[in-house]
């Protein structure tokens, strides 16, 4: 009898958790601009999802949706639910978005302070983000004093520090240069390897992509709508250095750009008006 409920017991598949976020059908216009057509997709708790496509694709408008800022024309998303008194997301925007007149222990304890949190518990999570991203020492230093990428890093450490369920992140490291954004690759994923935060990031470059992803989703030049969605093949903890001498790396990153070739073709058409 007990071998029977064993072989029973064995053959009784695990559910997979629901996701963290659910994106059903979703669809977005502007008056008689249709900027995101019918995007579903399901993405799991802890999961690094990489949004990549052309200029116009409506990458930065689903993430809007995502994190409140605009509300869908039809379909739907939802979240999961997250313990009481938690946000459930943080935006990280393109470019500079810390506040000039704070310092930067005061910026990345912005969150935590709104949400008036003891001084105690916000020195608590701040220090040790700062210490890891190596500005514990520029910590009463204001912004105009710090280079573009301590800038950057300020803002990820504002975001993971406010504890959320979810990172937005909006082209974050765009207007930094290789090794600056190669340096911050390495300290967003060490970050998020020990935190396991459900991460959405968008980004034009796909080798920045495949260096952070789980899942990859190409989408569509406009209207908006999802290509494919690629499992990333390379395993975590990962080396940002090491991955590019790796010959799958290369064969990645091609096989994605053949994805995305047509859909930036397309792209430069309906920018010089002409047909897709």
């Amino acid at each position: 009898m007990r071998a029977a409920e064993l072989r029973i017991s064995m053959s009784v598949d695990i559910e997979p958790p629901p996701p963290k976020i659910r994106v059903e059908k979703l669809v977005k216009a502007f008056g008689d601009f249709t900027a995101i057509d019918g995007v579903s997709v399901d993405i799991a708790p802890g999961e690094f999802f990489v949004i990549v496509g052309p200029s116009g694709c409506g990458k930065t408008t689903l993430l809007r949706i995502l994190a409140g800022l605009e509300a869908p024309t039809s379909g739907a998303f939802a979240v999961s639910p997250n313990d009481a008194g938690r946000p459930t997301n943080s935006m990280v925007f393109q470019g500079d978005s810390i506040f000039p007149w704070m310092s930067v222990y005061d910026n990345a304890a912005y969150g935590l302070a709104m949400r008036r949190r003891p001084k105690a518990e916000i020195a608590e999570r701040v220090r040790p983000l700062l210490e890891t991203t190596g500005l514990w020492r520029f910590r009463d230093r204001y912004p105009h004093q710090l280079s573009g990428g301590m800038r950057q890093r300020v803002s990820i450490c504002r975001a993971f520090a406010n504890d959320p369920d979810i990172l937005l992140m909006d082209e974050p490291f765009s207007a930094l240069d290789e090794q600056n954004k190669m340096l911050l690759h390495q300290e967003l994923l060490r970050i998020w390897d020990e935190t396991k935060k459900t991460v959405v990031f968008i980004t034009h470059s796909v080798d920045e992509a495949v260096t952070l992803s789980d899942r990859i989703m190409v989408m569509t030049a406009h209207p908006g709508r999802a290509k494919v969605i690629l499992d990333n093949p390379f395993g975590r903890p990962r080396d940002v250095v090491a991955l590019r001498g790796d010959p799958v790396y290369g064969a990645f990153v091609f096989r994605i750009w053949e994805y995305l070739r047509e859909e930036v073709r397309a792209a430069k058409l309906q920018e010089q008006g002409g047909e897709e």
